[in-house]
């Protein structure tokens, strides 16, 4: 089970971190994601992170101002947000999975948060 925080109203230009906690005891074991979803639009990857958290993976809209890690101690992976833009606004989602692809779709994701909301406007 993921469950998502860390989303909230922000001004542009600023930065905002989510984190993803998972339940369970084979955290490392699972490769992570992160999509959005703004509205009357699909569901869109963000980044993605490997088991160990060497190798990530970026969207080019995002590409240089968000940064994805992950504690495997704490079964927790972030999503750093720098230099928000209003093209942010979305529900941002966790994703996990046993599996960790070079091009990661929406599809090769098994299990998903709930979601938070990242609105960002002035």
């Amino acid at each position: 089970q993921l469950q998502a925080s860390g989303g909230g109203l922000v001004q542009p230009g600023v930065s905002l971190r989510l984190s993803c906690v998972a339940s369970g005891r084979t955290f490392s074991s699972y490769a992570l994601g992160w999509f959005r979803q703004a509205p009357g639009e699909e569901r869109e990857f963000v980044a993605s992170i490997s088991f160990s958290g060497a190798v990530t993976y970026y969207a080019d809209s995002v590409k240089g101002r968000f940064t994805i890690s992950r504690d495997n101690a704490k079964n927790t992976v972030y999503l750093q947000m720098n230099s928000l833009k209003p093209e942010d606004t979305a529900v941002y989602y966790c994703a996990a999975d046993t599996k960790f692809y070079s091009d990661p779709r929406e599809t090769d994701f098994g299990s998903w948060g709930q979601g938070t909301q990242v609105t960002v406007s002035s």
